[in-house]
Order: structure tokens, then C-alpha cells, then sequence
């Protein structure tokens, strides 16, 4: 059924590619107008180029849709509250908010730089703030607005990526936190860990065919043949635009999984063992109580290896 989002506006950050194209293209099939926010730049935020974010604003018109491009960074309080501001100088209003764009830098700690810390998290986290924030401005005054944040599996750990694990667990606790935030005036704010296959999952090369695909217009290279087990980034969209309808109300501060034809709405995090005494506890009692209580049964998820 389309038109679900008729007369509805969105934003959605980093849609000149991958999954925020595939959000763009299907919020634009059931009736929003779409700000395709897109910077332009590689999967390690270096560059700028204007046609990820118009190629898509072309596919929606194509489709009947209306959309705007947009190529600022959101990287920066700027880049936030001018993405925002290209919403209500489009359409007059903004009623949803997809929180997508992200970049690359993965090294293991030890090699990792500060500025490799440094952009991850002004891209994924900041970004999310940056965009949020002014959104928040206006959706506080409607008393409506939906907000949809993209964290990660990689937030629950994954060798290489301790910047981006990082920034994606933040942005879970932000989601939380503005939903605790915002609920009062009608707004939404939930977030999803999607696995698909992106040019930020794929391997350098189908990465880079991928690009060049995009910055061409030609039909991208992500079927399975190329991508394994992998779906597709258009298996992530009907879940973001559900959670961005009315229907979608009573959804608020939860995270999920989305993978393929598997969608799963995680638990919030609680103490699974505890352990009393009278008193605080001392050293010499915890070496002794540890072992038998919190720690049985737990596993070194990369136990030490022999030195090479």
C-alpha cells in the first residue's frame, strides 16, 4: 500500500548509495518528499562529489517523487542545521529523520590514529547529533517527528573496528536517551543495526565498482552472485519507513537487527549474575568468589595465541 507517508518530509543522511538510497527511493514510493542528504565522498570520507545525491533525487522524480538534494557534511554543527534547514526551504516542514551517513577508518588499536578516532566519530556519532538536534527544534514545536538512528553489529564488537564500534554503541545510548527525551511531544526515536551489503561491508574492489557504478548511474553490482551472503541494502528499507509511519507510534528507544528476511529487536542491556555480602567486598573474597559466580562459564572471545 503506498502513500503511507503522503504530505510527510524526510531527511535522510548519506542516501546517494546503499542503504540511505534504498530508505530515500522507498519513503518517496509511499508519498514523502525526500531531502537526499549525500556528501559525495569515498568509504573513507575523503572527496566530495554532487552525483550520488543527485542521481537519486533523478531516480525519485523519474518515479513520480519529489526530492531535493543535499551535499553537506554532517560532520559539523553547520552541516546538520543546513541539511535541516534544506527540508523547510524545499517543503516548509520535516517530519522524519534518517540518521544514515558513515564512513571507514579501520585499524587494530594499536595502529589506530587519533584522527582516525577522531573522523569516525565526528561522522557516525557527532553526525547524529549534528542532524538530530535542529530536528529536534522543529518537532518539539509540531509535537511530532520520527527519528530512525543507524548503529551496527560491529557496535557489539568486531576486530579492526574499535573506533566504529565505539561511535555505533554511542549511538544506541543516544537513541535512548532522545527518545526519553522527545516522547513526551510525540516523537519517535528508535534504532536499527543493519547488515547488508554496502561498499562499507564488501571488499575493496567490489567496494570500488560499486562507487563507480554510483557516480555514473548504472545499476550497482550488489546481487548475490558478487555479494555472498549478504542481502541486499533494499531489504533494510521496509522496516525504516515502517518505524517512520504512524502506524509505528508506540515503538520508542528500541534497537534492532535488521539482516535480510530477519528482523530482531534486541534486549536492553541488564545484570544477568550478581553477587552480596555484608560490607564492601575485599580482594582476597572476590578472587575466591568470582570464579564460581560471575565468571563460570565465561569464555575469552580471543584468547592469547602463540607469539609468531
Amino acid at each position: 500500500m503506498a502513500n503511507r507517508l503522503k504530505g510527510k518530509v524526510a531527511i535522510v543522511t548519506g542516501s546517494g548509495r546503499g542503504i540511505g538510497r534504498a530508505e530515500a527511493l522507498l519513503l518517496a514510493q509511499e508519498g514523502a518528499k525526500v531531502v537526499v542528504n549525500d556528501l559525495g565522498g569515498g568509504r573513507d570520507g575523503v572527496g566530495e562529489a554532487a552525483s550520488p545525491a543527485d542521481n537519486v533525487v533523478r531516480e525519485i522524480k523519474e518515479r513520480g517523487g519529489e526530492a531535493v538534494a543535499n551535499y553537506d557534511s554532517v560532520a559539523t554543527p553547520e552541516g546538520g542545521e543546513n541539511i535541516v534547514k534544506s527540508a523547510v526551504d524545499a517543503f516548509g516542514r520535516l517530519d522524519i529523520l534518517v540518521n544514515n551517513a558513515g564512513i571507514l577508518r579501520d585499524r587494530m588499536i594499536f595502529n589506530m590514529t587519533a584522527e582516525e578516532w577522531d573522523i569516525i566519530m565526528k561522522v557516525h556519532l557527532y553526525g547524529h547529533f549534528h542532524c538530530t538536534r535542529p530536528a529536534c527544534v522543529l518537532f518539539r514545536r509540531q509535537r511530532s517527528g520520527r527519528i530512525i538512528n543507524t548503529s551496527s553489529p560491529a557496535g557489539l564488537g568486531n576486530m579492526g573496528q574499535a573506533n566504529y564500534s565505539a561511535a555505533k554503541e554511542g549511538i544506541v545510548g543516544f537513541t535512548r536517551t532522545v527518545a526519553r527525551d522527545m516522547g513526551r511531544y510525540g516523537v519517535t526515536c528508535n534504532a536499527i543495526r543493519p547488515l547488508a551489503a554496502t561498499r562499507l561491508t564488501l571488499s575493496a574492489e567490489l567496494a570500488e565498482a560499486i562507487e563507480k557504478a554510483s557516480a555514473e548511474g548504472k545499476p550497482l553490482p550488489v546481487g548475490p552472485e558478487v555479494t555472498g551472503l549478504l542481502p541486499p541494502p533494499q531489504d533494510i528499507a521496509p522496516f525504516v519507513v515502517y518505524l517512520a509511519t504512524d502506524e509505528a507510534a508506540n515503538i520508542n528507544g528500541c534497537t534492532f537487527l535488521l539482516a535480510g528476511n530477519q528482523i530482531g529487536l534486541y534486549s536492553e542491556p541488564q545484570p544477568i549474575r550478581t553477587i552480596f555480602k555484608t560490607g564492601a567486598w575485599t580482594l582476597d573474597e572476590l578472587a575466591v568468589a568470582v570464579p564460581v559466580t560471575l565468571a563460570a562459564g565465561l569464555a575469552n572471545p580471543s584468547p592469547p595465541q602463540p607469539a609468531k
